[in-house]
């Protein structure tokens, strides 16, 4: 129930929230600050497509296929994830330039970084650890999307609008996290603000 006097009303904090942030959760909405126009400076070094020649320029017509083993068929040709490749490291000097201007997004994204590799060429730099292991019904969802991109199952070599997905993801769940304060408070409100019947 509403209180009018006050208009605090469960239903109006969550249309709010939804209306401001949901499109974070649709891969076909563009997301100000996220994936489209000036990227706000935590996320923008994210997910960086690399290769690890130094200085080396990336083929995309050779480099982008996914042959590090993230995924092959199963039982009853049920596509299942398989190991892959990553290198869990710290962040570089460059990469936390970027938290500079909001510290505790390094908590919230997490202390360590992973490097993601398609394959002995090419990878995504810098995937926050608590992005790479970020769930939702039970499966990890970026390296669930690998799975069904490794080249025995997609038959081919990743696009390079897909490997460019790969970073827009990392940013959006990255932004699912870094709003973690704000959805915690949007509950204590709606909480608090809710009569029982």
């Amino acid at each position: 129930l509403c209180h009018h006097s006050r208009v605090h009303c469960p239903i109006l904090y969550m249309e709010r929230f939804r209306t401001s942030n949901g499109r974070l959760f649709d891969p076909d909405s563009l997301v100000n600050g996220v994936t489209t126009g000036v990227i706000r400076s935590e996320l923008r070094a994210l997910a960086v497509i690399s290769t690890v020649a130094t200085g080396g320029q990336l083929n995309p017509a050779k480099d982008l296929e996914v042959t590090a083993n993230w995924g092959y068929y199963g039982k009853d040709n049920a596509v299942m994830p398989g190991k892959g490749k990553t290198i869990a490291r710290e962040y570089s000097p460059e990469e936390l330039k970027n938290f500079e201007s909001s510290p505790e997004s390094l908590s919230l994204l997490g202390e360590h970084t992973v490097d993601v590799y398609l394959n002995d060429v090419a990878y995504w730099r810098n995937v926050p650890e608590h992005v790479w292991n970020y769930t939702i019904g039970g499966y990890q969802v970026l390296k669930k999307w690998l799975s069904y991109r490794e080249s025995k199952i997609l038959q081919r070599s990743l696009r390079v609008e897909e490997a460019r997905l790969f970073t827009e993801l990392t940013r959006r769940i990255a932004a699912l996290l870094l709003l973690s304060p704000a959805l915690n408070a949007n509950y204590e409100a709606v909480r608090a603000n809710t009569t029982q019947l």
